[in-house]
């Protein structure tokens, strides 16, 4: 091949999203540089006034199989792959009369948006798996030396400005070059994640030693736990789980990184019931939860529960908003208010509080089955989401067929409520947790104590506070057995009447025998629900 063949300069552009293709075929041209193009994009270019060749016309073999087949051909990656400083590399392309290809602008198939359709059919979905476009990026950004490859129209502006001023330097290169494997990468994972969702698995199946996670649409969060620290939220767009990401804001500044994690931790919560339910939040513990007829009463009991921690938290509610129970929280210092929604004049209220959120998101619906990943240094633990299939979201008054009871007296109906009740709290509060109440609120949590005694007395003690002197049975849900009757003792001074754990231990005999004695009723769930 000649120095003066070496000197032709190509542009390969294919795109699906052709936003901007306008701009960068035009700077391409003013520069020199040939412009090949396939299918789609070809006839876009044309109609808009460009000299462009057809890929085909370039190779001399027309697209196939329905357009599946158009730039898998060697005189396009032969000319995107080719190291022109390589000798080796200028006798093959002088052989096979290969021009080299020193632009790649190319996106992909809308696949992501094509199965996100409720309706669309594996076959629909096939099609819109981008095989040639992969290809493309992948060997332009490999030839990141000699090639330019541009996968994301946001980047045009830049690109046509270094090109305008030469200034398509190394670094340029790669960054572009990167962002082109991380695009790849992405639709890869999500294509193998809708593969995944709906096969059947086989008899022979092996297991695989690797998990591809992928995150999209990252926002920077002003900081993350603490202001020195950097923070990025990213959306997983395998969840089908009901999530803040999907909540509309209606009101106050953007999230921070702590709002994201309470706010979560508080759905989380409320999803577990049926009944109008509101769900107080701080530091990642609840700190007052009920239900009631009513959201005005269910949110009235929460705050009852602990008036003080409630400043500056969060509330989750699983029923609208109106001016009624808004007046009612527009007296307090909140930080994010999630619920289904919110009447306009709810919003005129609470919205005059300077810097209140206010979140649009379904909460009324229950967590589904699916994974959750917690970060470690160097790698991520996954387990499926804790789905209590022993705690129904319905307020129950029979005993569940999981359930037994370990003492002599038998729970009441309204005690078997109160424990349903307050386990289901119990599972999102930090360990050891012990939560004590009612059928219809909380009156004490004790979240994440080094020993369960610790934690009970700080529950008992709120509890009781908040009772101020009134005669009220009280309930005792741990999120862990009793090995010891140390725990029970303790409650049985604060006038507990019924205790609910998952049991297990060989030691649970000690707290059955201690509650027998005293005449206090025991039950165990056989599910524990440990929160680290």
């Amino acid at each position: 091949m000649q120095a003066e063949e070496l000197d032709e300069h190509y542009a390969l552009l294919s795109v699906s999203d052709k936003t901007g293709l306008v701009a960068v075929a035009e700077a391409l041209a003013q520069r020199g540089i040939r412009l090949l193009s396939t299918g789609g994009t070809y006839t876009y270019l044309q109609e808009a006034g460009f000299a462009v060749e057809a890929v085909s016309d370039y190779t001399s073999s027309p697209e196939i199989l329905g357009g599946r087949v158009k730039t898998l051909h060697p005189r396009i990656h032969g000319g995107v792959l080719a190291d022109t400083g390589n000798e080796a590399h200028r006798e093959d392309m002088s052989q096979q009369g290969l021009y080299p290809i020193d632009y790649v602008i190319c996106n992909l198939y809308p696949f992501e948006q094509t199965v996100a359709q409720s309706e669309v059919t594996r076959a629909e979905a096939v099609e819109q798996i981008d095989i040639g476009g992969v290809t493309l990026l992948r060997a332009a950004a490999k030839n990141a030396k000699r090639v330019v490859v541009v996968s994301d129209p946001a980047d045009y502006e830049g690109f046509i400005r270094r090109l305008e001023a030469d200034t398509l330097d190394t670094e340029a290169r790669l960054y572009l070059a990167h962002k082109a494997f991380e695009l790849t990468s992405h639709y890869d994972a999500a294509i193998a994640r809708f593969i995944g969702a709906d096969r059947q698995p086989v008899a022979d199946e092996q297991s695989w030693p690797y998990h591809t996670i992928t995150l999209e649409q990252g926002q920077p969060l002003r900081y993350g736990e603490n202001s020195h620290q950097a923070a990025t939220v990213y959306r997983n767009p395998g969840c089908e789980n009901m999530s803040l990401l999907d909540a509309e804001q209606l009101s106050g500044k953007a999230l921070s990184y702590n709002n994201y994690r309470d706010a979560d931790r508080a759905i989380r919560v409320v999803g577990e019931f049926s009944d109008p339910a509101a769900v107080a939040l701080k530091h990642m513990n609840p700190c007052g939860v009920a239900v009631g007829d009513s959201i005005q009463a269910a949110f009235e009991r929460a705050y009852a529960c602990d008036p003080i921690s409630i400043f500056g938290g969060i509330i989750a509610l699983n029923r609208p908003v109106d001016a009624k129970l808004a007046q009612m929280m527009s007296q307090i210092f909140l930080e994010v208010i999630v619920a289904p929604a919110f009447s306009e004049e709810a919003v005129k209220i609470l919205t005059a509080r300077k810097g209140l959120r206010l979140l649009v998101l379904d909460t009324a619906q229950s967590v589904q089955s699916g994974q959750e990943y917690v970060s470690i240094n160097g790698g991520l633990l996954r387990q499926t989401i804790d789905q209590s299939t022993e705690l129904p979201r319905e307020q129950i008054n029979v005993l569940p067929e999981l359930w037994d009871v370990m003492t002599n007296n038998q729970p009441t109906a309204t005690e078997i409520k109160a424990m349903n009740f307050l386990m289901k709290v119990a599972k999102h509060v930090g360990s050891n947790a012990i939560v004590v109440g009612t059928d219809t609120q909380t009156l004490g949590i004790g979240a994440g104590q080094m020993n369960r005694v610790g934690a009970a007395e700080h529950a008992l003690k709120q509890a009781q506070a908040n009772l101020d002197g009134k005669e009220t049975p009280l309930i005792l849900a741990s999120d862990g057995f009793l090995p010891m009757d140390d725990t029970v003792k303790l409650a049985y001074k604060y006038q507990v009447k019924a205790v609910v754990q998952p049991g297990g231990s060989i030691r649970d005999q000690e707290s059955v025998d201690f509650c027998n004695k005293v005449g206090m009723t025991m039950v165990q769930t056989n599910r524990r629900h440990f929160k680290h």
